[in-house]
């Protein structure tokens, strides 16, 4: 197992922050019970805030936190909503013999599920069993649910939401760096840029308070839509859908013939570079305006913006992802940041923009299908060995690695899949691909449960469901965008009859046969072991703790427990400064080459469909949709369309459409659109039944990540009358 060696120290902020306020959110008093420093739910950007209960209303105030500095977006100013919305769950629910959801005690529910998971195993085998997480869990909460899902279940099959989400750059980055961190670097890195290139990242609606770091840059964006991002770049790249990675090739080959390539970096720090030139070499930039349509003087600009910049970084958001060949496009972009010289270099480099709360801590402490514990392989048997001597068990009863999301949606009900199915903090009714082929796939298992706070769309299929606690409700830790570990703090006790997913798990794993104390229910408790577990792995926690966190350090992993002679490790908020990874210390060039989306447009469906978020909602707007402020912003699905493309399908602004792809329809209001390509059509994804965009959503999935098209796919639009 590679033992990492990163720089035992931290390098200064590249913007200082008021003295007149901490830096962390521990160094904030808190006097009473009535008010807590904690951070805002939504994004990975994980904003600082100061919630205060009094006379029974909580209210929240923004911190001067690093990554917000002071601000907050509509969804973090209303958050508070969400504790006391009028539909949260409060007792479990189990479905009787009428089929109806009724209200049950907690023994009773976790009875009917440990009994019926039982059943299943002893008849089908553990594999018949899968659980399915949440890139919104908390560090503590995810972990546990990979060490239930693997020890007290005995199945592989588990995987997390994240997958649709940071997959593509996860593994594009591991391959390239030797480790994955969405951001290698302090956000507040990014305050200091000439200039940014964002390729498929719109944080402007995303994450606003990002924006506050990207003022200062010139803005490179690369998108089909003119997004509110786009609106402030300094230039705006704006290819057909699915030629993200056509484009990137072409701005790789204009970085070599224009002079820009950094060759003394390319001899000291790379390898692989002739490879993948020999792939750019024919992607000369006339070719790259027909395929992506950008054209060539704007090609050239941008890398000369690049090239010019003596602090320069390249971002890659879901936009470059989420292809069938999103692995091969972050691939792409990184290549160009390498030529550049960028990555490892103070004031400069690649990231990625993590987009769930916790989609970073989610996917490296184990509840994706096939990792373990500090980013570590479940197919390595020293990784093995590690964690099951934490766990208590012999290396070999620990399975194997599973399916991937949408491979273990798609396989429930069927012969050899999952015959029950445990969902924590996802709601895949409304954000897998090809939603009505997965919403049948639930409805076709012997057991599904769900644990939420809110009855999502996935919620109301379930034959039990687990009322559990919000954020403002519980302790723990959450690993921010850039891979800093934040505290997570209770300000409200909550509902009587509502538990901590640690509870559920606990309850559960007792009833299956496990010792009660392999599964700790205090945060705390659960922390000391995922520090253990995590020791020695890419991602290690195990010199962070809740102590030092509290007192306002501020720890991003790797941050290794050394030996008590010496002073405390002070985590490595930027990566990568003096090596890489890998054990040359190289970062590697991919080798990689356009290919055509899995779905191009024909006479049956002219349009290419393209789907992403807007600032009001959050993912499938399970939470959004139920916070009045942000519901009436907007309420209801729409489909944005250039007049020109709307006027020849015979619509106008208002009206309502059926978007139809070879899979399904989606029905949607008419937003016009001057500033859209006339070819391509936007739908947001945060709604559900027939205004689900999922509905019409690609599921060919990149061979090395598993992500789904999500981006691109064939359609064609008509009108449709109003309903009486």
């Amino acid at each position: 197992m590679l033992r990492l060696e990163f720089p035992p120290y931290i390098h200064p902020p590249s913007v200082p922050h008021s003295r007149k306020t901490p830096l962390c959110l521990g160094r904030i008093p808190v006097p009473d019970r009535q008010s807590t420093a904690t951070h805002c739910p939504y994004c990975a950007l994980q904003c600082g805030t100061h919630l205060r209960h009094s006379d029974g209303v909580t209210t929240v105030q923004p911190s001067d936190f690093p990554t917000n500095q002071g601000g907050l977006c509509t969804k973090g100013w209303t958050a508070p909503s969400l504790l006391d919305t009028a539909s949260r769950l409060r007792s479990p629910l189990v479905r009787g013999p009428d089929g109806e959801l009724a209200p049950s005690d907690w023994d009773t529910a976790l009875d009917v599920v440990s009994d019926r998971i039982a059943r299943i195993r002893d008849e089908h085998g553990p594999d018949a069993v899968g659980v399915f997480g949440g890139g919104g869990l908390t560090n503590e909460k995810a972990y546990l649910l990979g060490k239930f899902a693997r020890v007290a279940l005995g199945t592989s099959q588990i995987d997390y939401n994240g997958r649709f989400c940071m997959s593509s750059a996860a593994v594009a980055g591991t391959a390239a760096f030797g480790v994955d961190r969405g951001l290698p670097f302090p956000v507040t890195d990014l305050g200091q840029a000439e200039t940014i290139l964002l390729a498929g990242a719109n944080p402007a609606e995303t994450m606003p308070p990002l924006m506050r770091h990207l003022s200062r840059a010139k803005l490179i964006v690369i998108d089909p839509r003119r997004t509110r991002t786009a609106e402030s770049a300094a230039l705006h790249l704006q290819p057909v859908p699915g030629t993200d990675l056509a484009l990137a090739l072409g701005l790789l080959h204009l970085t070599v013939t224009e002079g820009l390539l950094d060759k003394d970096y390319l001899a000291e720090r790379t390898t692989g570079f002739e490879d993948a030139w020999e792939r750019a070499l024919s992607w000369w930039p006339e070719r790259v305006e027909r395929v992506t349509g950008v054209p060539v003087a704007e090609q050239r600009e941008a890398v000369h913006m690049l090239g010019a910049a003596e602090r320069a970084y390249v971002l890659t958001g879901r936009g470059a992802e989420q292809h069938s060949k999103g692995t091969d496009t972050v691939a792409a972009f990184i290549d160009l940041a390498l030529a550049l010289g960028l990555p490892g270099r103070e004031g400069s480099g690649y990231g990625c923009l993590t987009g769930q709360s916790n989609g970073q801590g989610g996917r490296e402490l184990g509840q994706k299908a096939d990792q373990l514990p500090g980013y570590r392989s479940i197919t390595d048997p020293e990784a093995r060995a590690r964690i099951a001597e934490v766990w208590g068990v012999a290396p070999e009863a620990l399975p194997g690695p599973g399916r991937s999301a949408y491979e273990l949606f798609d396989a429930l009900g069927t012969a050899g899949g999952p015959r029950a199915l445990l969902v924590f903090d996802s709601n895949p009714a409304v954000s897998a691909p090809r939603s009505d082929r997965v919403t049948e796939r639930l409805a076709s298992l012997d057991l599904l449960v769900v644990a939420d706070f809110v009855p999502s769309e996935t919620a109301q299929l379930a034959d039990v469901v687990l009322p559990v606690t919000q954020w403002a409700e519980e302790e723990g830790t959450m690993t921010n965008l850039e891979g800093r570990v934040l505290r997570r703090r209770r300000l409200l006790s909550p509902p009587p009859e509502v538990r901590s997913d640690l509870d559920i798990l606990h309850g559960l794993a007792v009833r299956l046969g496990e010792p009660g104390h392999r599964f700790p229910t205090e945060p705390r408790e659960v922390f000391a072991e995922l520090r253990r577990a995590t020791m020695g792995g890419k991602a290690d926690y195990s010199g962070i703790t809740y102590d030092r966190l509290d007192a306002g350090e501020a720890l991003h992993w790797p941050c290794p427990l050394l030996p008590e002679s010496r002073a405390p490790h002070p985590g490595t908020p930027r990566l990568f400064l003096d090596r890489f990874a890998h054990p040359d210390g190289r970062a590697r060039f991919a080798a990689v080459d356009h290919r055509a989306p899995a779905e191009t447009t024909d006479d049956a469906y002219p349009l290419y469909a393209t789907t992403g978020r807007v600032l009001a909602q959050y993912q499938t707007g399970a939470q959004t949709r139920r916070v009045p402020e942000l519901n009436e912003a907007v309420p209801e699905p729409f489909v944005e369309i250039h007049p020109d493309t709307a006027e020849r399908a015979g619509l106008r602004h208002d009206d309502r459409a059926a978007v139809i792809s070879a899979r399904g329809r989606t029905v949607a209001r008419v937003r016009l659109d001057g500033s859209l390509r006339t070819d391509t059509v936007f739908l947001p994804f945060h709604f559900p039944g027939d205004g689900r965009a999922n509905l019409i959503t690609n599921t060919v999935l990149d061979p090395q990540s598993k992500m789904p098209e999500f981006k691109v796919c064939a359609v064609r639009i008509e009108p449709i009358s109003e309903p009486a």
